[in-house]
C-alpha cells in the first residue's frame, strides 16, 4: 500500500527559502542575448529557433541528410584512385 506524502508548511517554506536564494546569486547583465534566428540549410529548408547568433548557415540539415532520409550516398572510390593516380602517375616496381 502506498502512503501518500506529507506536507508541511515548514517544509514548504524552507524550499521556497532555498529556491529563492539560489536563484538571487545570477550575475546581471552577464549574459549574451538571446534573440530568435533561422538556421537555414543548403537544401533550402529553413528551421526558426532562439540563439545567442544570428542566421545561422549549415550544410546538412534532417530533411536531407542520408540517415534521416533514408537514402544511401555510394562514394566512388574507383574514380578517385583513378584520379589520384592521373594525378601523381603510377608507382614503380
Amino acid at each position: 500500500m502506498l502512503v501518500p506524502p506529507v506536507f508541511s508548511p515548514l517544509a514548504d517554506e524552507l524550499e521556497r527559502a532555498y529556491c529563492a536564494n539560489s536563484f538571487s546569486t545570477m550575475k546581471a547583465d552577464i549574459h549574451p542575448e538571446y534573440n530568435e534566428t533561422e538556421i537555414s540549410c543548403a537544401c533550402g529548408a529553413v528551421y526558426r529557433t532562439r540563439s545567442t547568433k544570428q542566421d545561422i548557415k549549415i550544410g546538412i540539415c534532417a530533411a536531407c541528410h542520408p540517415f534521416f532520409t533514408g537514402e544511401q550516398k555510394f562514394v566512388d572510390t574507383a574514380g578517385r584512385i583513378e584520379k589520384f593516380t592521373r594525378r601523381y602517375g603510377a608507382t614503380k616496381k
